[in-house]
């Protein structure tokens, strides 16, 4: 397995592994694209529809959010999740060719989605093409592996699978903020905003935090289960000591970077 994927289990436990993160950050995603009530609002690399979740409560009645991703898997579980919104569209989109007109959105949304966009400047003009005049785009990305909350799983993983490690370094493919900002300049948006946001979530044990991946959540659970039994144990006991499990709650540091730009 040559690439980090999300495949229907990769759907299926992803909220149990990252509701509560996304809840978090989201916030700070919206302040960045200037999310107000009445706005028409595209999130790309959507997932379950997490973040167009958060993206329909800032834009009120009166706004509309297009939630859109790449996987099938993912759209059908977002579209469970937002499908009693009169306000809210889903799709199946490449980030790198979206299909909606010029002009079309007041905002763009990508939630730890750019970084794996095989062209991510091509994803960013893409972006600054559907939004209208002054409207702002917001991505959030990870910045070390030490504070991505899962990825050094990732990492642990591709010890074992080398084939993995291109994929798991890729994640981290924007996090140089100067590389960051010269896509955004390169793709023409002007008044660049970037800061990073940090924060250390306390999960009651450390089954509670590894459990959905083990059950095939998100890339990290479909990573895993292409390993054999004495490896995924092996990893298992990694993660264990590296999160200092004593049987109580743990500490996941998981740090973002918010980088945005206007139309």
């Amino acid at each position: 397995m040559a690439e980090l994927t999300f495949r229907r289990e990769a759907a299926t436990e992803y909220d149990q592994a990252f509701a509560h993160v996304t809840r978090y950050f989201m916030p700070f995603v919206l302040r960045a694209a200037h999310v107000a009530p009445g706005m028409r609002v595209l999130d790309i690399a959507t997932g379950t529809g997490l973040s167009a979740e958060a993206a329909l409560s800032a834009v009120g009645s009166g706004g509309h959010v297009t939630a859109a991703d790449v996987s099938a898997e993912m759209v059908r579980t977002a579209r469970e999740r937002i499908a009693g919104a009169p306000n809210a569209s889903v799709a199946v989109e490449d980030g790198q060719a979206l299909s909606f007109p010029d002009l079309t959105f007041d905002a763009v949304l990508c939630n730890l989605g750019l970084m794996f966009f095989p062209d991510p400047a091509r994803g960013l003009a893409e972006f600054r093409r559907v939004l209208r005049a002054g409207g702002r785009a917001a991505v959030s990305v990870n910045t070390v592996v030490e504070y991505s909350y899962n990825h050094q799983i990732n990492e642990m993983i591709a010890r074992h699978v080398p084939g993995l490690a291109d994929a798991v370094s890729r994640t981290f493919g924007l996090s140089d903020e100067r590389r960051l900002r010269t896509f955004f300049v390169e793709a023409g948006f002007a008044d660049l905003d970037m800061h990073t946001v940090k924060h250390t979530f306390v999960l009651p044990s450390f089954d509670a935090y590894y459990g959905p991946f083990e059950r095939g959540g998100a890339s990290t659970g479909q990573a895993l289960a292409t390993l054999p039994n004495e490896i995924r144990a092996a990893v298992r006991e990694e993660a264990r000591r590296y999160f200092g499990d004593k049987g109580g709650p743990i500490e996941a540091v998981t740090e973002y970077r918010i980088a945005s730009g206007r139309r």
